[in-house]
């Protein structure tokens, strides 16, 4: 039977769990969201985080293609980016209703060879069914590298503690290890095995190591403005994951430009990792 693209209405509660969990992983001092509080942004990715039944999963850990999601024989599935407007706030414990689509499949030839764009649309109606957040992710799926040669063992176990650490104005050291992915897999319901399987990251998909999700890293940046004080509403956000970040290298969250206020995941070789662009309420956001 051919795929068609087709609209998924669900109806869902702002979870508490992933909310508190999220806060416990960052460990960075800001205050505890409980039930009743604001969602702070993007945050909705964990507290309506949908778990995927084990039957449906496919190889990579991913539910298996052609329901939702259109049939793309590549294999490499890679969170690219996208686009979140706020309408409204979200409540902790509240009611959504979700409506998502495929907005649109598309082939393209790039350095790697062949991708496929995949973008789909989300609204979000809280109980009031008053419009709270539109949504545009892209999802870009490719070939599998080669297998890493020789097989890298993994690095050295050792805790890196909390993983935000002030290194100046609008600068913070991001450190990752293995129980952050582990932990942050789990409060988004993400089995997506590059994040948590050393085996098959390194000898199936070709990685050097685990690969940080694109959301943590995403959602890491969202947090310096709650790190910074900042009091200012936020009405929309563009990020951009521009290539990946393993699992235990150094990387800092830093001011990219301001306005339009930009923040930056970069690695040690000073190359961006990922990108959010932020709107604010007004003009102060200095």
């Amino acid at each position: 039977m051919s795929w068609r693209p087709h609209t998924v209405v669900t109806t869902e509660t702002v979870d508490p769990q992933p909310v508190v969990a999220l806060s416990a992983l960052f460990d960075d001092g800001t205050p505890a969201i409980g039930p009743g509080d604001v969602l702070p942004p993007l945050w909705h990715w964990l507290a309506l985080a949908r778990w995927p039944r084990s039957s449906a999963l496919g190889a990579d850990g991913h539910p298996a293609r052609g329901s939702f999601l259109p049939p793309v024989e590549l294999p490499r599935r890679m969170f690219a980016g996208g686009e979140v407007v706020f309408h409204a706030p979200l409540t902790v414990g509240g009611t959504v209703r979700r409506e998502a689509r495929v907005e649109s499949v598309t082939e393209k030839s790039g350095r790697s060879g062949l991708l496929v764009v995949v973008t789909v649309v989300t609204s979000l109606y809280d109980e009031h069914d008053k419009l709270a957040i539109e949504e545009r992710q892209d999802l870009i799926y490719r070939d599998a590298g080669p297998a890493a040669s020789p097989f890298p063992d993994p690095p050295d176990a050792t805790p890196a503690g909390a993983p935000f650490t002030r290194v100046g104005e609008w600068a913070w050291r991001f450190a990752t290890d293995p129980t952050l992915l582990m932990r942050f897999s789990a409060a988004t319901a993400n089995p997506h095995r590059i994040h948590y399987d050393w085996p098959y990251a390194t000898r199936v998909e070709g990685y050097p190591g685990l690969v940080v999700h694109g959301p943590l890293m995403t959602l890491a940046l969202a947090e310096v403005l709650r790190l910074e004080g900042h009091q200012g509403g936020v009405v929309r956000v563009r990020h951009r994951n521009r290539g990946p970040l393993f699992c235990g290298q150094s990387a800092e969250l830093r001011r990219v430009e301001d306005p339009p206020l930009t923040l930056g995941v970069y690695g040690a070789d000073s190359e961006p990792r990922s990108t959010l662009t932020i709107e604010l309420e007004g003009a102060g956001h200095a």
